[in-house]
């Protein structure tokens, strides 16, 4: 059982989350922002981090950074549903919105919408600290 941070502003995608979670016997806090998942995370320790990209007051992006800053170890799962729009291209090519996350410090990222057969093998890789730094589709 691991002790799971879900940040996600969208009511029913961290309640359907937070159900798949449990459903394989983590314990979940769950946080609407990134203001409020800092807050969270600095309060208490957790062995994995899922959060969305998109959100209000501060987004899932600096949100990674700011807990990299933090802790370097702890796995960051990064999600979204927006567009798989280019945001970054020149010399490093052409990037979306989950590959830039990667490289601000999330160990994995998954594209919503979120299923059982996406998210926990995502989630067991990084427990067991054998994720890949891929993206889930």
């Amino acid at each position: 059982m691991a002790r799971i941070l879900v940040i996600d502003d969208d009511e029913l995608v961290a309640k359907t989350i937070v159900a798949l979670l449990e459903s394989a016997a983590h314990e979940v806090e769950v946080a609407i922002n990134g203001r409020e998942a800092l807050k969270a995370f600095r309060a208490g320790a957790f062995d994995l981090i899922v959060t969305d990209i998109f959100m209000p007051e501060v987004e899932g992006l600096e949100t990674i950074r700011e807990i990299r800053r933090i802790d370097r170890k702890v796995p960051i799962i990064a999600m979204s549903g927006g567009p798989r729009a280019t945001i970054m291209s020149g010399a490093m090519g052409t990037m979306d919105h989950l590959e830039v996350a990667q490289l601000l410090g999330a160990t994995r990222s998954v594209g919503k919408p979120i299923t059982r057969s996406k998210l926990l093998p995502v989630v067991n890789e990084c427990l067991s600290g054998a994720a890949t730094g891929t993206t889930e589709e």
